[in-house]
């Protein structure tokens, strides 16, 4: 097994209509997301992928269209799906937009979402 990652930065604003501190006001955030596959390297001879897990431009282009598209330049609570967009939140909506679309024998090892600079929400796979 082996396991690749990429990098991605996003622009965002959202207020935590629950929360009693800071955040419950609107604020926004220049978030970092790192996101990290597992599986086996690719041994056909005849594969233009031959000796890779999943190309990154591949793995750029699939969280681009599936996240990026979606969150960046966003007022994150105007989303149906993220009503209360905690970093916890928004990393569970990233893994379900990102697991159906991979390719077979590629998993999502870990998905990290840094809100600031010191402080990030984060998922491992149960089942690596």
């Amino acid at each position: 097994m082996i396991s690749i990652c990429k990098t991605f930065r996003f622009e965002a604003a959202h207020r935590l209509p629950m929360h009693e501190g800071l955040c419950q006001h609107l604020h926004g955030h220049s978030y970092k997301l790192e996101i990290k596959i597992m599986g086996n390297r690719e041994d056909d001879q005849a594969s233009p992928t031959l000796g890779m897990l999943m190309d990154f431009s591949d793995l750029k282009q699939l969280v681009e269209e599936l996240v990026l598209d979606d969150l960046d330049h966003s007022l994150l609570n105007e989303l149906n799906h993220l009503s209360n967009p905690t970093a916890e939140n928004i990393v569970l909506h990233i893994v379900q937009m990102i697991v159906p679309a991979l390719p077979n024998k590629v998993n999502l090892m870990r998905v990290r979402l840094w809100e600031t600079g010191t402080s990030y929400a984060e998922w491992n796979n149960p089942n690596l």
